[in-house]
């Protein structure tokens, strides 16, 4: 099985961003590939949601599926 990881290096040990699936002791080989630090970090959904300035009907999370799938003004 072969797969990509970021991981932290904590100035001892290499700390993966994500759970590996491996059993405790396996040996694996590591390449270290250092990430150019001008890479932007992601942004949360939330921060992007709130940045649309999103405006909507005052019942619009009450009838989000009526406003999805057309049946608004049944």
């Amino acid at each position: 099985m072969s797969r990509i990881v970021e991981a932290i290096f904590d100035g001892e040990v290499l700390r993966p961003d994500e759970p590996l699936d491996l059993e405790p002791n396996t040996r694996v080989r590591v390449t270290v590939e250092e990430k150019a630090a001008s890479e932007p970090k992601g942004r949360s959904f939330l921060r992007t949601a709130r940045s649309l300035n999103l405006d909507g009907p005052p019942d619009w999370s009450e009838r989000i599926d009526d406003y999805l799938y057309g049946r608004a003004n049944e």
